[in-house]
Formats: structure tokens, sequence, C-alpha cells
């Protein structure tokens, strides 16, 4: 090959926009996208990408791939280098076996890259927000923290993008059955319209997969809230919501 010509080992990428949701933290947010049908965040882009011209065309579709980093995961090397190894302990197997790390979704890879399908509720072409001027994408499912930073998007294709029989390897069995929630707190202060979507979050069980002392009280924030419970039985029990 000759070397004028050969492929770059480094490619460059732009941050296009930014997710905007409920999540301030990584505690609490769904493990996959789509898990979540009424929760909502918006995509925002940034200053070099606010065009409204380069949305033409997405109307027509009901669903998006986002591509994005996981900013808040990478291990930087004394070179400055992402740090990565070839084996990761997937939580969703208690973190005990370690698996290569192409056949997991693990968040520490070599490159730092997430994708997630999203539905598209609304798509706003002038913006005007504070600081903010521009389109904006309103999406539902998705699995980002605030802030979180996104490199491309993409239109879901059905006819291509989705396999009916496709296999689940090791994550197939893993899908656990929902937490009944209870409240024991006065939820007069909470917003009202996001009371449906934190039922969902706290139903599909938002401790991590290797801790599960039903005597430790857990947090996380949520919508302006920090939102304290703890799990016995099967039952979870919201203890206290903290505004922020």
């Amino acid at each position: 090959m000759n070397p004028d010509c050969e492929t770059p080992s480094h490619f460059p990428f732009k941050v296009i926009a930014r997710i905007r949701s409920d999540f301030p933290d990584k505690f609490g947010i769904p493990r996959q996208s789509g898990l979540l049908k009424g929760l909502r965040s918006s995509i925002r882009f940034e200053p070099e990408f606010r065009v409204a011209d380069a949305l033409r065309g997405l109307e027509g579709f009901s669903h998006l791939w986002v591509l994005w980093i996981f900013s808040e995961n990478v291990r930087v090397g004394e070179n400055g280098e992402n740090r990565w190894s070839p084996t990761v302990r997937p939580p969703r197997l208690g973190g005990n076996k370690r698996l290569g790390v192409f056949a997991t979704r693990s968040s520490f890879r070599p490159n730092p890259v997430a994708m997630s399908c999203v539905k598209i509720e609304e798509i706003r072409l002038n913006v005007v927000d504070g600081d903010y001027c521009g389109p904006e994408i309103i999406v539902s499912g998705a699995d980002m923290m605030d802030g979180t930073p996104i490199v491309d998007i993409k239109p879901y294709l059905p006819y291509a993008d989705s396999v009916p029989d496709a296999l689940g390897g090791f994550a197939e069995p893993l899908r656990e059955k929902s937490l009944k929630v209870e409240f024991s707190v006065d939820l007069g202060a909470f917003p009202a319209e996001k009371l449906d979507t934190l039922r969902e979050i706290l139903a599909e069980d938002p401790r991590p997969a290797y801790q599960k002392d039903a005597d430790r009280v857990y947090g996380f924030k949520f919508a302006g809230f920090e939102v304290k419970f703890k799990v016995q039985d099967e039952v979870l029990s919201v203890l206290d919501l903290i505004k922020i």
C-alpha cells in the first residue's frame, strides 16, 4: 500500500448536539434506550449545526439512531490516550464474570462511543429558550445524562434495522421482572407530568445489579429532585423526595 494513501489511525469528531434530560448524574438512567417509553429528552444542537435545513425530511421518520460519547467514563492514560481493557465485567452479570469488551455494551471501550434508538416525538425548527436559538428534536426513550455530547444522528430504517429473529446472547435471560413501587412520601411538590415516568424508572430497579442490600437506602437525582428509596421483597418504597 502506498504510505501516502494510508488510512489515518485517528479521525476527529465534532460534537453536533447535546442531550437535555432530567438526569444530572449517571445513577438511575435506564440501562438501554427504548425501555422507558414515557421518558422525554431533547436534542439541542451546537452553534455550527443550528441549521433547520439539516433536519429537512426527518419528519417522515418515527425513530432515530443517536451516536454519543461516554463522556463520564473516559479513562485517560499518561499520554492522553483513552485506556481500555479487552475484557470487562458486565454489571448485569453481577460483576463476577469477564467477557470480551466487544461482546458487551460496556461504557469502557477503545473508543467511548455509544448508540441509542429513540422515538421522535416532535421536531421544532425555531426554538428560542434563553441563550439557545435553533432547532430541537424532542425524543422519548433516551438513556443519556443531561449534557451528553452527541456526534451524529441517523434515521432508523425499519426494513434494514429491525431483525425480529436476532439473538440476544448472554443478555437475553437478564430482563428482570418489574418491581412493585410504593410511595410513602407526599408527592405534592413533584411535577405531576413526570410522575408516571418516575414510576417506570423505579419499576425497572435502578440499583446496580451487584447491589441488592435490602437495608440500604439508595438515591438518585431526577427532574430536580433527589429520590430516596429502598427495596425489600420485590417492593420498592420511595422514602423521600428532596427538592434540589
